[in-house]
């Protein structure tokens, strides 16, 4: 069972995407009762943001969920393409090997990856979020490097020159990045700015680098431009990426699974 805020994030998730929500659809999701989504959207209701109809809710107009496209909830972004996220990270932990330095990147992605690599691996890990830190702390056979900084609350990323300094001193076997758009022309890139400094540094420190998409990612530019398709040597997504796209990573050299 799902906890009420994470309901709540992927509600309004979905009405930001379709408009509409099913109740049906986000009871077997959400893997909760009928009656748990209709109390979920009738406080929505009271909160004046959507409009109860039957078998499910609208977004209104208006509403106080149309933000802006570049400001990124993590809280919201983890109830997208959950299944393919999952699927993604789990095909990402299979290429960690014993004794690797691997830095985990931001994203809502990345944040399953340390769930699936086997505990009684001896290995050092580089992160620098709340939310992953959080994954990883507790293994006694994992060497923790967190570089600390200024806390953005958006993300749970910590960001800091003194902290891009030390990701530079490090050298990783792997590092597995997240992206907000991946596109032929204009490269990949996140949808807040401060997070460019850190990821250009991660790339500069590991020697393979290995970017976690979903296929929503592909086609899309965000504001902050980190780094060309080219500078990466794996791609894992999932299988809806169209076939235009798998020849376009295909074509530039760069290995591709798809889960």
């Amino acid at each position: 069972m799902t906890g009420k805020n994470y309901r709540t994030n992927y509600i309004l998730n979905r009405l930001s995407v379709d408009g509409f929500a099913n109740i049906k659809d986000l009871s077997k999701r959400l893997e909760v009762s009928e009656m748990t989504i209709r109390r979920d959207l009738r406080e929505l209701s009271i909160d004046n943001v959507v409009t109860l109809i039957p078998g499910g809710a609208v977004l209104k107009r208006n509403s106080p969920i149309e933000k802006d496209e570049e400001k990124y909830l993590i809280q919201t972004a983890e109830s997208l393409m959950l299944e393919e996220k999952i699927k993604i990270s789990r095909k990402a932990a299979s290429l960690v090997d014993p004794n690797d330095v691997i830095i985990i990147d931001t994203g809502s992605t990345t944040e399953n990856l340390p769930k699936f690599i086997p505990e009684n691996i001896p290995l050092t890990v580089i992160c620098y979020t709340l939310n992953i830190l959080f994954n990883v702390y507790e293994n006694k056979n994992w060497k923790l490097v967190f570089p600390g900084g200024y806390f953005h609350n958006n993300t749970l990323m910590f960001e800091s020159p003194e902290g891009i300094e030390v990701i530079k001193k490090i050298r990783a076997n792997k590092a597995f990045i997240s992206a907000a758009g991946v596109s032929e022309k204009l490269g990949v890139t996140c949808a807040t700015d401060y997070e460019k400094e850190t990821k250009k540094a991660v790339i500069e420190s590991s020697d393979t680098k290995i970017l976690l998409v979903d296929s929503s990612k592909f086609g899309k530019i965000k504001i902050s431009h980190f780094a060309d398709l080219t500078d990466f040597d794996i791609v894992i997504t999932d299988s809806g990426i169209s076939k235009e796209c798998e020849e376009i990573v295909k074509n530039i050299g760069v290995k591709l699974y798809i889960v």
